[in-house]
């Protein structure tokens, strides 16, 4: 093979399957030693130029997979405990099976009106093939599931690219006290920072004790500054001078954490709308993704600061977080369905790897594997 054409492949290999560089290095074995170098130093530096340009998040690791298998793993146990119990002496699904299903998706926290949705599809599937035994439930169950998600997301969190013409790219990231937000930006910053990019932290949450604190820990954690000012101190001003910092330093991604209040909805929408003009003043269209966070763990509540906050003001994406130490991951499919807002992440455990990307057809897969 020639060696301009050997070398093309090995670069679409890298870039389509994301090779380490350990496997790169196994393809040079049946290279003639003269072209080993130059085909090495080429293929690396265009796997390095891949990761750069589309974030680390752009396929679905073994790995990735694991975490998302076990971080689901009491909501699995749960929901098909109930389910078992749920067609428990029955040959086909009828009225009483289906009864008995709405209340294992109710109790399983994917919420009223998206169970409906679910029950009504799966009675007209029993209406046009007649018969339909209890032991196709699951698999019934996992199609109208995913085909759910699938009409409510418009794609997949496959890879992180910044849109031509919007550098920095602000994410205002909003939620209550105690979901996870701060450490929700920590994670990002560091996975936005391993994958090449500039990022930089705004401590816009002056009102909570501590809060500019912890951003400033994950910030010396991650290895990225952050802008700040005292306890008490305007949050728009704040997010001002965060935005023209990143101007400055050529930053790639702004991540501006921001207070969680629900008491007083006026005054959050108050609050958010004057963070939005004063930094449209600098940028015209920032933010460029208000981002929710919400505590997966705590089910129906999930669904309510949901409510609160998208009446409050444009909410663009969903985390969900916490999901490895409950059994309520359902509310992930209830929230996806009911605000027609994407989930872009799920956040499965500790590590600063587990907050992953939201991938659909990956979680139906682990939620019935």
């Amino acid at each position: 093979m020639p060696f301009v054409l050997y070398h093309r492949c090995i670069c679409l290999a890298i870039c389509f399957s994301m090779l380490s560089e350990y496997h790169i290095l196994c393809l040079f074995f049946y290279l003639p030693l003269r072209w080993r170098h130059k085909c090495k130093k080429n293929a690396i530096f265009a796997h390095k130029l891949y990761k750069k340009n589309m974030g680390l998040f752009s396929f679905f690791s073994k790995e990735k997979k694991e975490t998302l298998d076990k971080g689901l793993e009491k909501t699995k146990i749960g929901f098909f405990d109930k389910i078992a119990r749920a067609v428990a002496g029955r040959d086909k699904v009828d009225d009483e099976v289906l009864d008995n299903l709405e209340e294992v998706l109710v109790t399983s926290d994917v919420g009223v009106d998206t169970t409906l949705r679910i029950i009504e599809r799966i009675e007209e599937r029993v209406a046009r093939d007649k018969y339909v035994g209890t032991s196709e439930l699951n698999k019934i169950l996992r199609d109208e599931i995913a085909q759910l998600l699938t009409e409510n997301n418009t794609e997949d969190t496959e890879g992180f690219s910044i849109p031509d013409g919007k550098r920095p790219y602000v994410i205002m990231v909003v939620g209550v006290n105690g979901v996870g937000k701060t450490t929700t930006i920590g994670k990002l910053a560091y996975q936005f920072k391993q994958a090449g990019l500039n990022v930089l932290l705004g401590a816009a949450d002056t009102f909570r004790a501590a809060a500019v604190e912890q951003i400033v820990i994950w910030g010396e954690r991650v290895g990225v500054p952050v802008v700040k000012q005292q306890m008490g101190s305007d949050p728009a001003s704040v997010a001002f001078d965060t935005l023209q910092s990143a101007i400055a330093s050529d930053a790639d991604v702004v991540l501006i954490d921001t207070a969680g209040r629900l008491h007083n909805k006026k005054g959050l929408m108050d609050e958010l709308s004057k963070i939005k003009r004063v930094m449209q003043k600098l940028m015209p269209d920032a933010p460029h993704d208000v981002m929710l966070v919400l505590d997966g763990s705590t089910g129906q509540n999930a669904y309510e600061q949901a409510k609160q906050f998208t009446a409050a003001t444009e909410v663009t994406s969903m985390a969900v977080t916490k999901l490895d130490g409950t059994a309520k991951g359902g509310v992930v499919i209830g929230i996806s369905d009911q605000f027609k807002i994407p989930v872009r992440y799920i956040g499965l455990g500790e590590r600063m790897e587990d907050l992953q990307p939201f991938n659909r057809v990956e979680f139906v897969d682990s939620l019935f594997k």
